[in-house]
């Protein structure tokens, strides 16, 4: 694994464990210290965590761990109860056997993330399977925009969820996988429904107090 990858894991996997909890501010210098690599490396782990809106960055102030609103979050996942069932008549539409396999595939690396504890690659996964089943439908319109939707969701979860929100608590991928596999458009519909309204149920948005963070102490601790 790269450098930046190994960098851009680790601070992820900080802030979805909420050991960078959101609004704290994250120095260049400092996590170029904790890291031992260069500040622009940093500032490329930044950009990208910044385009998965997991970061903000803002011109003279450096950037800051993604501080989602109730409301936010609210209208986040509003959205999506509202436009991802809309899309399984041609998600349907475009469904065979390779497509199934290829969700199937993706569900497996679910479970294996969920065996292992792992929140981090959970709610990337969760995200992924959403988004690339908004593709399928072949709306590029929507499902571009569900996938910022589901990016903004993986941060809103990351501040606000749990294990629950991308257990099977919430849903196995894998049943509404056997409805598509069934052409069961209309109880496909009721199950993402009630999915996505079992992840929205599933946060607390209750904000907490950031403490003064010791990078090169956190970061030294993570495997």
């Amino acid at each position: 694994m790269a450098n930046d990858e190994k960098v851009y894991q680790k601070i992820l996997k900080a802030i979805v464990e909420h050991k960078l909890e959101p609004g704290v501010r994250l120095p260049e210098d400092k996590l170029s210290e904790a890291f031992g690599i260069s500040r622009t490396g940093i500032r490329k782990v930044l950009q990208r965590l910044a385009l998965e809106s997991f970061v903000v960055i803002q011109p003279n102030k450096g950037a800051h761990v993604n501080n989602p609103s109730q409301q936010e979050a609210e209208d986040v996942l509003r959205s999506r109860i509202m436009l991802e069932p809309l899309l399984i008549t041609d998600i349907l539409a475009n469904w065979d056997e390779q497509s199934s396999c290829r969700f199937r595939a993706m569900v497996s690396e679910e479970k294996k993330a969920e065996q292992r504890k792992d929140l981090a690659s959970s709610i990337q996964l969760t995200a992924r399977f959403h988004f690339e089943l908004a593709k399928q439908s072949g709306n590029s319109v929507l499902a571009n925009f569900i996938e910022q939707l589901c990016y903004r969701s993986s941060l809103i979860i990351a501040a606000y969820g749990s294990r629950s929100s991308v257990s099977c608590d919430c849903g196995d991928h894998s049943e509404f996988l056997d409805l598509l596999d069934n052409n069961q458009a209309e109880q496909a519909i009721h199950w993402m429904t009630h999915h996505l309204e079992m992840i929205k149920s599933s946060l607390n948005l209750e904000s907490s107090q950031s403490q003064p963070i010791n990078f090169q102490q956190l970061f030294s601790n993570m495997d």
